[in-house]
This record gives structure tokens, C-alpha cells and sequence, in this order.
């Protein structure tokens, strides 16, 4: 990968992702040439009904995952709540998420903000935790510029000790980052791979034509998902794992081994809850429906409110569907 002059790097922390001496590598992170792919969960945060994180309930999440081969771990993304988890919580929730996984898939934890300095610091602080990559949102509300958020992904990039994922998703930040200013970004040796939430297949393409293998691209839309695998991206970071986790493993396999026919046909059973699952905000169904699969209680912190009657029946039926309920 080429570097761009104008990038000041600070060392990069030695990684030892075999976090246990008795890990095994059966997940495409250790297997392919993509460090980052296939069926990433945005794992919710489990909360007790006092609105406190339900650590025990956490950890029966992160093992059910392994076992049903989710291939990543998203810590305190936006479907985790990461705008009303404190540091301290997901600092913890880091920790034990790399102890159970013990280093059979990647630990991306959620480090952006809207603030350059504080994402610095943050990321600092969720390496120091032991996750393997951050993901950095767009600075939402601010909405910089193209050249502002160059600028800002670069600087924290650069002070990074762990690989940085990008996510783009102007639906909740007011900003979307084009893909000629992601290209600028892919030449940092820093950044791997970006979360692109804008649907559809024509900007996984764009984004694939201007970064070649300097970037590799993970859909964050997953009504859209399995076109996006089909046009390049390597994987998919998930809301609807949270609900059906070996599900979307499959489209992603079926689609990492070039095989259309069975990525769609794979991806079928799962249509209704790509939908049903932002029938109310995210993640609040898709925290009622990993609390109807009884790993988590109904607890979610204000101004998230939990999820209405009458969306309970079409999250309901979309688990019924997809043979989850």
C-alpha cells in the first residue's frame, strides 16, 4: 500500500490477536487477506431494566456469536448505544469481549466522535483495552468539509496504535464522506477498510474503482448487503446478525466463494428483518428481539424508548420468517 506524504505516524502497537494459547484461526480475519470480512456484528449493549449494562448478558451474547460463526464484533457502534455508553462502560465491555472471543475473530470497538481530540483519545484508550481495530464515525452535526474530514481521519490515524475502519453513514451524521476523499484516506498506511452505509451497489463500485486493494469495503446497509458483497465489499457490518447471526454468515460465505446464486437465496429468509429491524430507530427493535430470543433484558437508556406494540408484531413476524423466533 502506498503512503502519501503528510502523514507523522505514531508506532504501531506490536498485535498479538491470538488472545489465549489455546485460540484456533477458523475465521476468514486469520484466513484470507482481508483482515476485516465477512459477517460483522454492531452487537447491542445489553442493559439491565434500571438501564445499567448487563456484563453477564454481554458475555452470553459475544460466546452465542462465536457459535453461530459471526466473524467480527462490533463493541459500542451506534447499535451499541455508544452515545449514551460512558468510556468506563465500554472500556469494560472491550475487555470482555476480547477475553471470551480469546482471538478466534476481530474486536473493532466504536471510537469516533465529533470532536478530533476526543476520538484521538478515545482510541487510545480502546486500543490500550485490547481491540484489535477501532471504527470511526463521521463527526456528526458539525458536518466539515471534504477537506475537514480528510483531515480529521488523518490525525487520528496517524496517533493511532490499532488499524482504523472509516464509517460513512450521512444518514445519522448530516455528512457523507465521497468516495474521492475516502481515496485520499486509503493511501494511509493506518486505515483498511471502511463501513459504507450509503445503499446500494454503485458506491461500493465507485469507492472499489478509486481504491483498488488499498481499501477494503464493508457494506453497513444490510437491506443492501448482498449486492454490495457481490460487487466487491468483504463483508458486511451487521445489524441484523444481532437477530440471526448464521444467516448472514452464509451470505457472506456464499458470496467470499463467488457463488450469486446462493448469496440471494441465502439472503431471502432475512429481507423481512433487514426491514423490520429500523421499523423504530436503531437499534431499539433489534434489542426487543435479541430480548424475545432471551439473551438480554428489555433494559435501553433514554432518549431511546423501548420498542411500541404495534412494531412488535412486524419485528415478530420478520423473526418468524427467518426461522429465528
Amino acid at each position: 500500500m502506498a503512503v502519501q506524504s503528510g502523514f507523522c505516524l505514531r508506532p504501531l502497537a506490536p498485535r498479538q490477536y491470538h488472545h489465549s494459547p489455546g485460540a484456533t484461526a477458523r475465521f476468514p480475519f486469520f484466513e484470507s487477506d482481508h483482515m476485516y470480512s465477512g459477517s460483522i456484528v454492531a452487537l447491542v449493549t445489553p442493559m439491565t431494566d434500571a438501564g445499567e449494562v448487563d456484563y453477564p448478558g454481554w458475555d452470553r451474547l459475544v460466546d452465542w456469536h462465536l457459535a453461530q460463526g459471526t466473524d467480527g464484533i462490533v463493541v459500542c457502534g451506534t447499535t451499541g448505544e455508544s452515545p449514551t455508553v460512558t468510556l468506563a462502560e465500554a472500556l469494560e465491555l472491550t475487555r470482555r469481549a476480547v477475553a471470551r472471543v480469546a482471538g478466534r475473530v476481530p474486536v473493532i470497538s466504536g471510537s469516533g466522535t465529533n470532536d478530533t481530540a476526543s476520538s484521538i483519545e478515545r482510541t487510545r484508550a480502546l486500543a490500550a483495552a485490547g481491540a484489535d481495530a477501532v471504527l470511526v464515525v463521521t463527526p456528526y452535526y458539525s458536518k466539515p468539509t471534504q477537506e475537514g474530514l480528510f483531515q480529521h481521519f488523518t490525525a487520528i490515524a496517524d496517533d493511532s496504535p490499532v488499524p482504523v475502519i472509516l464509517y460513512n453513514v450521512p444518514g445519522r451524521t448530516g455528512v457523507d464522506m465521497l468516495p474521492t476523499t475516502v481515496a485520499r484516506l486509503a493511501g494511509h498506511p493506518r486505515i483498511v477498510a471502511i463501513k459504507e452505509a450509503v445503499a446500494g451497489a454503485a458506491r461500493v463500485r465507485e469507492l472499489r474503482a478509486l481504491c483498488g486493494d488499498d481499501l477494503d469495503v464493508l457494506s453497513g446497509d444490510d437491506p443492501t448487503a448482498v449486492d454490495a458483497l457481490l460487487e466487491g465489499a468483504v463483508g458486511v457490518i451487521s445489524v441484523t446478525a444481532n437477530v440471526a447471526p448464521a444467516g448472514m454468515h452464509a451470505v457472506c460465505e456464499a458470496a467470499s466463494l463467488g457463488d450469486v446464486e446462493a448469496a440471494r437465496a441465502a439472503d431471502v429468509p432475512l429481507r423481512g428483518l433487514h426491514e423490520a429491524l429500523f421499523v423504530e430507530p436503531n437499534p431499539i427493535p433489534a434489542k426487543w428481539a435479541v430480548h424475545r430470543l432471551g439473551f438480554i433484558g428489555t433494559g435501553i437508556r433514554l432518549p431511546l424508548t423501548p420498542l411500541t406494540a404495534g412494531a412488535q408484531t412486524a419485528v415478530m413476524a420478520a423473526m418468524s420468517a427467518a426461522g429465528v423466533a
